[in-house]
């Protein structure tokens, strides 16, 4: 068994791009400027920002469920993201040298399991999640914030092979 960890994907922040800063505040939205490098991890490349770049920072429903276990929060998205990062029995660069909150949850959307992975200790505790029969698929939070960093599914090495 291994994993597959994916950004959100970019269509739903594009109607976002280029709107004035009194625009975006209507819909709850605030452009940011990283002024370092790392410290602002976009949700759809998985890569922080490079000083300089604009975001988008916004609330995001990350597991819209209907459970206790419903969760939404602020959330970075580089304004001018295009495409979706996609990794394949691979950290993303947003899960190095960070804290990372694991949550595991059922097919019913419910909470089975959770683990704090400290830095380079990540990918142990997916596996050690994914090991539990009654896990359908993994939430990362930064644990510190606790923003939504990624959703981690499971990839069979079947589908790898349909793929």
């Amino acid at each position: 068994m291994t994993y597959r960890i994916e950004g959100l994907g970019p269509a739903r922040f594009a109607h976002l791009a280029g709107l004035s800063d009194e625009v975006l505040a209507a819909e709850g939205v605030v452009r940011v400027i990283a002024d370092k490098h790392p410290g602002y991890p976009c949700r759809v490349t998985l890569a922080d920002a490079e000083a300089g770049e604009a975001l988008l920072l916004l609330n995001h429903v990350d597991h819209d469920v209907a459970t206790p276990y419903r969760n939404g929060f602020a959330i970075y998205v580089r304004e001018a993201a295009l495409e979706a990062a996609v990794h394949e029995d691979e950290l993303p660069p947003v899960f190095r040298g960070r804290p990372i909150s694991l949550r595991g949850y059922g097919a019913d959307g419910n909470l089975k399991g959770a683990l704090l992975a400290l830095p380079g200790d990540v990918e142990a505790k997916i596996h050690e999640l994914f090991a539990r029969p009654d896990v359908a698929y993994i939430h990362a939070h930064n644990a510190a914030h606790g923003c939504f960093a990624a959703r981690i599914e499971r990839f069979e090495a079947e589908a790898r092979a349909a793929a």
